[in-house]
């Protein structure tokens, strides 16, 4: 009789749950639901190109000194098998230089000229991408740690895409937000899946009003944007867990801030594990149930 009742009670609580998410409708005008889309849909597109994140196949961090690699599992850095000689050349680290020397007779190549040593600008600077079949690789540095990220131009996930479930548009996530100034500006440490943790000086809060709460978010300063790392209360559950992304435009001419919710999109951690995404800081993570923007992908090879 136990067993029973508990199984109609989870079946109740499905029931409720499939109920609450089909409550869930398109609000707004013709002409705002069809921005929205044709913003997604872009997104989509350049998460597909050549420098998107679908096609990420490695991510290697060097050590000083000499790193041979190749698709040999004797390398320091091991390409995949099959896409790669056995030994194809070295990374050299020194002294926060990169500087890659390849083997005589493996054809690699930088702006469709072969190399034999070349030192390396990161991602930093405008970094060197190297070429050898439908891979390409480069230098990323972050913080004190330089490494190899390579991309498959062939990769699976790439082949496999087709596309990320949102939320239904709602005009009713579109806030008219202003920018609350700290007398002192402030510094923030943003943590990031990686382990590290960077800072930055946030001159002050985003905030905005919903059912008569105010909410604030520290933005990070992206030139005529603000950059938003933040987490609500679906990250995890109905959306990615480590947080979501958005900008947001500063002032219009007319002093207004817009955000936008239904602009929410997954870090690229969301899609490989060779990303390397900041993290929400503490401050936010906000005690809202944010149903608008993308949902959590599940076609990820993690």
């Amino acid at each position: 009789m136990k067993k029973i009742l508990l199984l109609l009670i989870l079946a109740a609580g499905s029931l409720f749950f499939i109920r609450c998410g089909s409550d869930l409708k398109e609000n707004g005008t013709p002409e705002y639901i069809s921005k929205i889309k044709d913003w997604h849909s872009k997104r989509i597109n350049n998460l597909k190109r050549e420098n998107g994140w679908l096609n990420l196949a490695g991510l290697y961090w060097l050590k000083e000194g000499e790193n041979k690699f190749g698709s040999d599992k004797g390398n320091d850095v091991i390409f995949p098998a099959g896409k790669a000689p056995a030994f194809i050349g070295s990374f050299i680290l020194k002294d926060s230089i990169v500087t890659v020397k390849i083997l005589d007779g493996v054809d690699v190549k930088n702006e469709g000229t072969k190399v034999t040593t070349l030192q390396l600008k990161n991602d930093t600077q405008k970094e060197t991408i190297l070429e050898m079949g439908s891979l390409r690789w480069f230098i990323i540095k972050r913080g004190d740690k330089y490494g190899v990220r390579l991309r498959d131009l062939e990769s699976k996930l790439l082949k496999t895409f087709t596309g990320i479930e949102t939320f239904p548009i709602n005009s009713d996530w579109r806030f008219e937000a202003s920018i609350e100034t700290y007398i002192t500006p402030k510094k923030v440490e943003i943590p990031n899946i990686i382990g590290t943790v960077d800072t930055a000086i946030v001159a002050g809060a985003l905030t905005f009003e919903k059912d008569g709460i105010v909410y604030k978010l520290d933005p990070l300063d992206a030139g005529r944007q603000y950059f938003i790392v933040f987490a609500d209360e679906t990250s995890g559950k109905e959306t990615y867990g480590a947080g979501r992304f958005l900008y947001v435009d500063k002032a219009d001419s007319a002093g207004k801030i817009i955000i936008d919710f239904n602009k929410a999109y997954n870090p690229p951690c969301a899609f490989t594990k060779y990303a390397t995404c900041p993290l929400p800081p503490r401050q936010n993570h906000l005690k809202l149930k944010i149903t608008a923007g993308e949902r959590d992908f599940h076609g990820a090879d993690h």
